[in-house]
């Protein structure tokens, strides 16, 4: 079977999320995921995409002339040549990142990439679908990040914080960063900074800036 990979976008734009933000990245949006997150922003990536070799996303993504690159998705880890994708890259001295729901197995991921991984909260409909154990699969090179629709969301993405230690391993220099962010909308950021603020929670607040950027309902940037 050949190498190829199911394609619904890749565009050049503002890195809008993680501690990257604000960098020029390319992206590799693949298609297909099988959650089905309540707040889901990307549902046309689930259906249909272009069928593409690795050689030919390898080449368009030369093109933009960025070494910054994230693959994402839909899930990304859904293909399995998508793990043969992210080596390539970093084979061509790319810095790639790879965003990941938290629901597949993240351990066969070459250690160079930059994982971005979500921890779902109850208020996604999908925290049932969390694999705990690819926590133990997390370094100094990644980010895990919460995505909270509501106060009750903060508050248990707040207590899985500290029930499974993950404020001592941004201590320790084990994680890079844990990322708490709204759903578009539905939490006041003013609201949210002020219950990190009182929880004295250490995590970073962040916001998708490509849509404050080119609005919320932009595809492909």
């Amino acid at each position: 079977m050949g190498e190829f990979l199911r394609v619904t976008e890749i565009f050049h734009s503002i890195q809008g999320e993680s501690t990257w933000t604000g960098r020029p990245c390319t992206f590799v949006r693949l298609t297909g995921c099988p959650l089905r997150c309540t707040w889901c922003d990307t549902t046309y990536s689930f259906y249909g995409g272009e069928r593409m070799s690795l050689d030919q996303i390898i080449a368009r993504v030369r093109a933009f002339q960025t070494k910054l690159v994230e693959i994402t998705g839909g899930e990304p880890l859904v293909h399995r040549n998508a793990f043969l994708l992210v080596k390539r890259l970093l084979d061509e001295e790319f810095t790639v990142l790879l965003e990941t729901s938290g629901a597949l197995d993240v351990s066969p991921l070459d250690p160079r990439a930059h994982k971005i991984m979500d921890l779902k909260c109850p208020g996604s409909g999908e925290s049932h679908r969390n694999r705990w154990a690819n926590l133990d699969h997390l370094t100094d090179r990644d980010e895990l990040k919460f995505v909270v629709r509501d106060r009750a969301d903060y508050d248990w993405a707040r207590e899985v914080i500290r029930e499974r230690g993950l404020d001592r391993r941004l201590e320790q220099g084990t994680l890079r960063e844990i990322l708490v962010s709204s759903v578009w909308g539905e939490v006041e950021l003013s609201e949210l900074a002020s219950w990190i603020l009182e929880d004295r929670l250490p995590v970073r607040l962040q916001t998708q800036l490509h849509k404050h950027i080119w609005g919320p309902n932009i595809a492909g940037v």
